[in-house]
């Protein structure tokens, strides 16, 4: 499988590679910008006056009860809101254009008539987004850990890593989602508004279900299952990063048999 896989991946990534340093240096002046801010925020009082100016359950539901700490101001900036949308905006982009978007445009035609079979055509394109994601995640983390040393906010590299790793496999699950809807059902915009509906109720859930006490929204949730175990304070948990990491495993599966065995036409 490899040596017809790698051509595929190889070609993918050959044509993303401008829109991919595009979006990486996006991501790194984004959270060069929002950690840089940091130390203007001035005294813990200051930060304190900004959080007795918003609504309670806001307040709780987005973490900004803790912003006075580093692991706090990052989870309620960079990690907790917007990190993830940036990554999300690509990544469920990406998952529905490789497979319905090519589809649609009639390019992915031609490798249908080669001799490569339908499934590593899709694996390849799976592995092409999964290596995008790995390596937009690594700019943030690698942008966290710069600032973080030049200001000296005293959050270890351990802490940035168990955070990279759970918005990594956050965003790993939304774009194979995308994906996977699209070699489904051959529509791009099939793709796009079930992934991304899917991520909107998943941030709902988890903003909401805390401040009205519904403590099944949280379950659910896979925002939840990446933000809510803290990992820039308290690391890895292993609970909510196997759920994490389940999704894009899954989701690839189905994205696989669903278009090996449905009728494209060609």
């Amino acid at each position: 499988m490899a040596a017809d896989t790698l051509p595929v991946l190889s070609g993918v990534l050959r044509d993303q590679r401008r829109s991919l340093a595009m979006w990486g240096l996006a991501l790194a002046a984004v959270s060069a910008m929002y950690i840089g801010f940091y130390p203007a925020m001035g005294e813990t009082s200051d930060i304190d006056a900004f959080v007795r100016n918003m609504p309670e359950g806001l307040v709780e539901a987005m973490g900004y009860d803790e912003m006075a700490t580093p692991a706090g101001y990052l989870r309620s900036t960079v990690y907790g809101l917007l990190a993830p949308a940036l990554l999300l905006v690509f990544a469920i982009g990406a998952g529905a254009r490789l497979i319905a978007g090519q589809e649609e445009d009639g390019t992915l035609e031609l490798e249908l008539t080669s001799p490569v079979a339908r499934t590593r055509l899709v694996f390849g394109r799976i592995l092409a987004l999964w290596v995008d994601v790995v390596i937009l995640v690594a700019v943030v983390a690698l942008a966290t850990l710069a600032l973080v040393t030049a200001l000296d906010m005293e959050l270890g590299a351990d802490k940035i890593l168990a955070a990279a790793t759970g918005l990594l496999l956050l965003v790993l699950g939304f774009g194979t989602i995308a994906l996977a809807v699209g070699a489904a059902t051959g529509r791009r915009a099939y793709g796009l508004a079930v992934a991304a509906g899917l991520a909107v109720v998943a941030f709902m859930f988890d903003a909401i279900g805390p401040a009205i006490g519904v403590d099944w929204m949280t379950t659910v949730s896979p925002f939840s299952w990446y933000i809510e175990p803290n990992p820039l304070a308290e690391g890895v948990d292993p609970g909510g990063f196997a759920l994490l990491a389940a999704v894009p495993v899954v989701a690839a599966v189905l994205g696989l048999l669903t278009f090996d065995r449905r009728d494209l036409m060609v």
